[in-house]
C-alpha cells in the first residue's frame, strides 16, 4: 500500500506526514550547515503494515497511556473501554494514533488535519495544526467532545527520537509514578528520592527500562544528541505538566519523551490528576514546540 504523504519544507527543514497512520509525522529532518539532512525524529520505516508506531511521532486523544480494569467510573456509571492493541491487556493512547485523518487546511508552511473518533464511550472531533519554521516545529492539538455527555478527556504527543551513545537528556520535575508489571502507576515519589532518575542537571539515560510518568513537569526539556542526529529543545502548553520518559534498554536506537496532560491510569487514581471534564461541545487544546539547533 501506497501511503498519501504531506510534505511541508524550507530551506532548513522538511516535515512529512502520514494521514492515513493517525496524522502522525514520518520525517522531521533539518538542514545541517554542512549541507546534509539530519532527523530529529527517528525516521518512518516507511512500511504501513507495522503501523503507527514507527512513525516519528503520535498524537494521544482522547487519553494518554494505559487505563486499567477496561474503563472507568464516572457520574455513577462505569464507561468499559475495549483494548485497542495487539499485547495490551489495557486500551492505551485513545485512537487518535489509529484513525486516518483528513486534510483540512494548507497555507505556506502550516497544515491542518482532522479526524473523528470513538473509543469506548468518547465521541469526538480532532484537529492537529502543525507549523514548520527554519528552526522549530510547532504542533497544536484540540479535541472536542462530541459524547453527548460530560467525560473526562486527556491529550498528549508521543515522539520518538534517536538514541546513541551521545544522547544526554535534561528536565525538571517534582515527582516521578513507579510502575508494576503491567505498568500501571504504584506510587509516586520525589524525583531527589530516585537519584538516576533525576535528569534536572541532564544526564545519559539509563541503560536499563525506564517508563515512567514525571508529575510538576516544567513544561521544558533538552535532549543533546550525539553524531548524526539533531539536539533539540522541547516546550510544551501549561496544561502538559506530565512528561512519560519510555527506553527499553540501551540497546535500543531510541527513545520517547512524551509531554502529556496527566498520569498513566489517571481515569481510576483519586482526583482524576491532569484530566479535564469536558461538557459536550466542549474543547480541550494543547500544544508542543520542538526547536533544535543549527
Amino acid at each position: 500500500m501506497i501511503a498519501e504523504r504531506i510534505t511541508v519544507e524550507n530551506s532548513k527543514a522538511h516535515l512529512q506526514l502520514i494521514p492515513a497512520l493517525g496524522g502522525g509525522i514520518a520525517r522531521l529532518d533539518v538542514r545541517h550547515p554542512a549541507g546534509e539532512w539530519l532527523p530529529v525524529f527517528r525516521p518512518w520505516n516507511g512500511r504501513m503494515e507495522d503501523g503507527p508506531f514507527e512513525l516519528g511521532c503520535n498524537v494521544l486523544v482522547p487519553f494518554s497511556n494505559r487505563i486499567s480494569r477496561g474503563g472507568f467510573e464516572h457520574d455513577g456509571a462505569f464507561h468499559p473501554i475495549p483494548a485497542n492493541l495487539v499485547g495490551e491487556p489495557f486500551p492505551i493512547h485513545g485512537d487518535g494514533f489509529q484513525r486516518r485523518w483528513r486534510l483540512l487546511a494548507r497555507s505556506g508552511e502550516t497544515v491542518e488535519l482532522e479526524c473523528d473518533g470513538e473509543i469506548g464511550p468518547f465521541r469526538y472531533l480532532a484537529r492537529q495544526v502543525f507549523t514548520l519554521g527554519p528552526e522549530k516545529l510547532e504542533i497544536k492539538l484540540t479535541v472536542q467532545n462530541m459524547s453527548g455527555q460530560p467525560l473526562p478527556f486527556g491529550i498528549g504527543f508521543h515522539p520518538w527520537f534517536p538514541r546513541n551513545a551521545g544522547t544526554r537528556l535534561q528536565f525538571h520535575a517534582a515527582e516521578i509514578w513507579l510502575e508494576d508489571r503491567d505498568h500501571l502507576p504504584i506510587g509516586c515519589r520525589n524525583v531527589g528520592e530516585v537519584p538516576d532518575w533525576n535528569f534536572g542537571d541532564g544526564r545519559a539515560l539509563p541503560e536499563q527500562w525506564i517508563n515512567n510518568a514525571f508529575g510538576g513537569w516544567a513544561g521544558e526539556a533538552v535532549i543533546l544528541q550525539g553524531e548524526g542526529a539533531v539536539s533539540v529543545r522541547i516546550s510544551a502548553s501549561d496544561n502538559l505538566a506530565y512528561a512519560v520518559l519510555y527506553s527499553p534498554s540501551a540497546k535500543a536506537d531510541f527513545f520517547c519523551f512524551e509531554p502529556v496532560s496527566h498520569p498513566v491510569d489517571a481515569h481510576n487514581l483519586v482526583g482524576r490528576p491532569g484530566l479535564m471534564i469536558l461538557e459536550d461541545g466542549q474543547e480541550l487544546t494543547g500544544s508542543m514546540t520542538v526547536e533544535w539547533e543549527q
